[in-house]
């Protein structure tokens, strides 16, 4: 399983200095690229055919041979996601306004993006906590760097592959990819369901509950300072609306961490699975009124999703999407299915068999028992094969 730990570097000011002259430099030549790439190819530039166009020129630039390489890598990737964008409809139909921008001009890098390097152009000293990357001005040896002890281990036994260069707000990082195996998914006694919502950021069936009153509260304090700042439409504004973004993507990561981590303690330690609901395309399936569309297009459930499912992984949990179609009116105590049952948003009694229990809860609890049947049907058969007879 591949995970990636970042890294904070503490550079002195002339290393900052050529490590933003790299970065900028980079970009810029990503830039230039790009716009070949969609002068010649339009959006199907080839990685081969792009380096036969463009790879003197960037080393006349002054870019280093690695750099180089991996920069037009980047301009390449950045045209097949835009290609599979396009195809799987992300950007709407043909003709739209948002697809005739997309396809109408090249892809351009901000200045500060990211950039990739390998064993080529940069080199780790784990014990002494120091990188040393390759820029235009030179070799830069000795940066050091800060993380946590965790990551530090994570770091020394795992990493592989390339690391990310990355400016943000003046600090600069290096996003290391590591290649961690997987242990054996144990045998689980049991499923816990998981019921995602706005109300309830995640409701288990074995009684956690992660209220989302705190979190929807912050949001809408976040919205009402948005709305104010764009509608004062200045150069400070903008700056501080990005910076505001930021920081609520920050504290939404934070809290979907505590969450996720949270379910798969509980289920490692009772010996059970996880069973999530799949609710991809939920935001083009569901019909709501406006006011209620906000809370909607901010609820980061794939990303608690993402969060459960690779903390699932690390430690050997067992889990399992199911449909998640009828599981907030449907009974767990008698499978009874009416749309009454569902009074309000927590409240559900059951038509059927007069069974009261948190809306939440119950739908937890159909979620458990689908997780459970959905691993009995795929695991592997331990019937001994039978004879035949002549």
């Amino acid at each position: 399983m591949k995970i990636v730990v970042s890294v904070k570097l503490q550079p002195t000011l002339e290393v900052a200095s050529a490590l933003r002259d790299e970065l900028h430099g980079c970009n810029q030549g990503a830039n230039w690229v790009s716009e070949v790439a969609y002068a010649t190819y339009r959006l199907k530039a080839r990685e081969y055919a792009l380096r036969k166009l463009v790879y003197t020129e960037l080393r006349e630039r002054g870019i280093k041979s690695a750099a180089a390489q991996q920069l037009i890598k980047k301009v390449v990737d950045a045209y097949t996601t835009l290609r599979a964008n396009i195809k799987a409809g992300n950007l709407g139909p043909e003709g739209s306004k948002r697809r005739v921008k997309a396809e109408s001009k090249p892809i351009v890098f901000r200045e500060d993006a990211a950039q990739a390097y390998d064993h080529r152009n940069m080199g780790w000293d784990i014990d002494a906590q120091t990188v040393a990357i390759t820029t235009r001005t030179g070799r830069m040896k000795g940066i050091p760097f800060v993380c946590s002890p965790e990551a530090l281990k994570t770091l020394a036994q795992y990493r592989k592959g390339e690391a990310d260069l990355l400016c943000c707000d003046g600090s600069w990082y290096v996003i290391a990819t590591c290649d961690v195996p997987e242990p054996e998914v144990y045998k689980p006694d049991g499923f816990i369901g998981v019921d995602l919502g706005i109300e309830n950021i995640a409701t288990t069936s074995t009684g956690y509950q992660a209220a989302g009153r705190k979190l929807n509260r912050y949001r809408k304090r976040q919205l009402f300072l948005r709305q104010k700042l764009q509608k004062k439409g200045t150069k400070s504004a903008k700056r501080l609306l990005k910076k505001r973004s930021r920081k609520e993507a920050r504290h939404v990561k934070n809290t979907n961490h505590i969450v996720s981590k949270t379910i798969v303690t509980e289920a490692e330690r009772t010996g059970r699975g996880i069973c999530l609901e799949e609710l991809k395309g939920i935001r083009n399936r569901v019909r709501l009124r406006k006011p209620q569309r906000v809370a909607l297009h901010s609820w980061s459930f794939a990303q608690l999703g993402d969060f459960i499912v690779y903390k699932a992984k690390r430690a050997g949990v067992p889990l399992v999407f199911v449909n998640a179609a009828y599981t907030s009116q449907m009974c767990c105590e008698c499978q009874h299915i009416d749309k009454c049952n569902r009074v309000d948003q927590g409240l559900f009694t059951c038509r059927g068999c007069g069974v009261v229990a948190h809306a939440d809860r119950n739908a937890s609890h159909n979620l458990a028992q689908r997780g459970e049947t959905v691993w009995n049907a795929g695991r592997e058969s331990r019937v001994p094969a039978t004879r035949s007879q002549v």
